[in-house]
């Protein structure tokens, strides 16, 4: 029997090794909450209207399998009807993760997938806190789809190449 990439020498099947993650450290690497409302004193019943951003950072730590993925949000709430701003919450979340067994083209789509999903409930917990306790109703952020967020912003990527190459 000949080798094979399904089979060892001795016949027996190989596989790769699974994908392995650990999350070392996770931490607020930065925060702002600025209640507006209570600085300008707005009057009467306000009905919120809430914009989310969300944008995604990774890079390589000095450390052998190590990298830093961060997760930044921005909340502003304005008012519906008068479009006054009530708050604005800026929160950059990091995580340290150890990870082995991802293969090189694969490794881009995990830290910015995967990784993302591991922090989101703190973030989450955090959001809910700080506008809480900042005077607001708590904020519970819906989940996140990171696989569409990654398949988006590589779509305005592919698009932007596109159009820099066409107009060259």
């Amino acid at each position: 029997m000949a080798d094979t990439p399904e089979t060892g020498a001795n016949g027996a099947a190989t596989q790769a090794a699974p994908a392995k993650m650990n999350v070392l450290a996770q931490f607020v690497r930065d925060m702002s909450f600025e209640n507006i409302l209570a600085q300008k004193g707005v009057q009467g019943d306000v009905q919120p209207d809430v914009q989310l951003q969300v944008n995604l950072d990774a890079k390589k730590r000095t450390a052998d399998n190590q990298y830093e993925v961060i997760l930044k949000v921005q909340i502003t709430s304005k008012a519906k009807e008068s479009g006054d701003n009530l708050f604005l919450l800026e929160l950059e979340y990091a995580g340290v993760f150890h990870i082995e067994n991802v293969p090189d083209e694969q490794l881009h789509p995990f830290l910015l997938i995967e990784c993302p999903r591991m922090l989101f409930p703190f973030v989450r917990r955090i959001v809910s806190d700080v506008t809480r306790d900042g005077g607001f109703p708590p904020l519970n952020l819906e989940t996140i789809d990171f696989l569409q967020l990654y398949r988006t912003e590589l779509a305005r990527r592919n698009s932007e190449q596109q159009a820099a190459t066409e107009n060259a």
